[in-house]
């Protein structure tokens, strides 16, 4: 049983931060469960253009509002608590928030600890 706080990992490498947020990895591909599991925290006003293109994510709000943009289809989503979205095409997308969000998000595959946004918007492959 693995059994970890967010009190246990800040500070950790599995405490990863970038321009606007910050990601505290709960699991990760060296847990063995098949996906990684974070809590992911975001500042009012930021805008990430993001394209996870080596990962599906899935990302569940628990506070915060902010708007999703899929960048194919120009569709627009709000995203308030209550809110899950999935990447299930590794979609270009572009996160617009709105006010200080927090949420929960799987990846798969599991991410290996310290990855942040490259160039493009993605994380290294897996």
């Amino acid at each position: 049983m693995i059994l970890r706080s967010l009190d246990q990992i800040a500070g950790s490498e599995r405490d990863v931060a970038g321009e606007g947020w910050r990601s505290q990895r709960l699991l990760l591909r060296a847990d063995g469960m098949g996906f990684s599991f974070s809590e992911t925290r975001v500042e009012a006003g930021v805008e990430l253009h993001l394209w996870y293109r080596h990962h599906l994510e899935a990302c569940y709000c628990l506070e915060g509002e902010a708007e999703i943009e899929d960048l194919a289809s120009a569709d627009r989503h709000a995203i308030v608590p209550g809110t899950a979205y999935a990447l299930d095409q590794h979609d270009q997308h572009v996160l617009r928030v709105r006010t200080p969000l927090r949420l929960v998000c799987v990846f798969n595959p599991p991410l290996s600890g310290g990855e942040t946004h490259d160039a493009d918007g993605s994380y290294p492959h897996a």
